[in-house]
């Protein structure tokens, strides 16, 4: 029913037209396939890490070939036709500021806070440090590789779909369908292949940010941070279970009831300030502990950490003030949850070795594998 296909309390509306039952418009309850498949990825992360690295691989091939027929066939297109296309639907490159961050510079720099969270992909590889054969080679060329691959590609995607179509068609909830629709008739299946593939590749982003979440929680767990029943570990499946399961249905009673940008905006900020920390923490350790073995320095210190600093904190900035204000009590629930929990309880408190500490002897097992 088109009631439960959205967060609740919001107008269904599909290509600009309200949606209308016996002559009423429709207003969302809650958002059921959303919810379903949030459940379906935290069933498959309790069931094992080599399962869901095979399902998360074979979505990304999918994912992958389908950008690459977009950008080749909508590249070809783009040529045939660049001069009308060009001058059509790029100039001006930069619409005009309307205002509350809408177009202009301004509008690029809110475009940029609201896509952020896609950084928490790239982080994401550093959670899989204890699963992976050489963290100190494999983490820095997993995360500097696939931010260069998907740098081009979003910028390919992205220069394709605004030169075949004006950019103020694609304020919708399926872009990448209104442009492959332009390609023509004659590529009517491809732009059925790559609808289905964009669907299909959507769930591999819920899978690796669900598994991070996980894996950090974990972590947190063993080190004293969090209560130990977050790092119970499934003793057939081998993996941590219980916080798999609760990160699972955080997630979807999130994605069943809330709308899309308000989500994209609370991760946005929270990954913003996340990134903020860490170069600070870079540049705190690099002071405080210079002897600290390192795998991967941070080039162009201090500039680097700095710009790093400042371009979070910019970003956070454009945020709408709801969303900030959910933010710091966010992070005041946090703080209250270290001082009356996780300072008494953990390792280094008490002088016990770390989770990941060489006085632990041999590391423990990857989760998802035996010991």
């Amino acid at each position: 029913p088109p009631q439960f296909t959205g967060p609740a309390g919001y107008p269904l509306v599909r290509d600009g037209v309200a949606v209308l039952v016996d002559g009423q418009p429709v207003t969302t309850i809650f958002n059921l396939p959303a919810f379903l498949i949030c459940i379906a990825l935290a069933l498959l992360l309790v069931r094992g890490v080599s399962e869901s690295a095979k399902v998360n691989n074979l979505i990304v091939a999918i994912k992958v070939s389908v950008l690459t027929a977009f950008i080749v066939v909508g590249g070809l297109i783009v040529i045939s036709r660049f001069g009308e296309l060009s001058a059509a639907n790029w100039v001006p490159f930069i619409p005009e500021n309307q205002g509350d961050g809408k177009f202009g510079v301004d509008g690029i720099m809110r475009a940029a806070s609201i896509v952020f969270f896609a950084y928490i992909g790239f982080e994401a590889v550093s959670t899989a440090g204890q699963e992976a054969k050489n963290p100190a080679k494999d983490m820095p060329f997993g995360i500097i590789g696939s931010l260069i691959v998907c740098t081009v590609i979003y910028m390919l995607v992205a220069a394709i779909m605004t030169l075949l179509v004006p950019y103020n068609t694609l304020n919708v909830p399926d872009p990448v369908a209104v442009v492959v629709d332009a390609f023509g008739a004659q590529w009517a299946w491809l732009a059925k292949t790559i609808k289905i593939g964009a669907i299909i590749g959507l769930t591999s982003v819920v899978l690796v940010l669900m598994y991070a979440q996980t894996r950090i929680f974990y972590t947190m767990a063993r080190d004293g941070l969090l209560p130990k029943v977050f790092s119970t570990v499934h003793p057939k499946f081998k993996t941590p279970w219980v916080n798999t399961l609760l990160v699972g249905i955080l997630t979807a009673v999130a994605a069943g009831f809330f709308d899309i940008n308000v989500l994209g905006d609370m991760t946005s900020v929270g990954t913003l300030a996340a990134f903020a920390i860490v170069c600070l923490s870079v540049i705190y350790l690099r002071r405080s502990a210079p002897e600290l073995p390192r795998g991967f320095k941070v080039p162009l210190y201090p500039i680097t950490p700095i710009l790093g600093i400042l371009s979070c904190v910019y970003l956070i900035t454009t945020v709408p003030v709801s969303v900030l204000t959910f933010f710091l009590w966010y992070m005041l629930g946090g703080v209250v949850l270290y001082f009356v929990y996780g300072i008494w309880n953990s390792n280094l408190q008490h002088g016990e070795p770390q989770d990941d500490a060489p006085e632990m002897g041999e590391f423990p097992a990857p989760v998802g594998e035996q010991p």
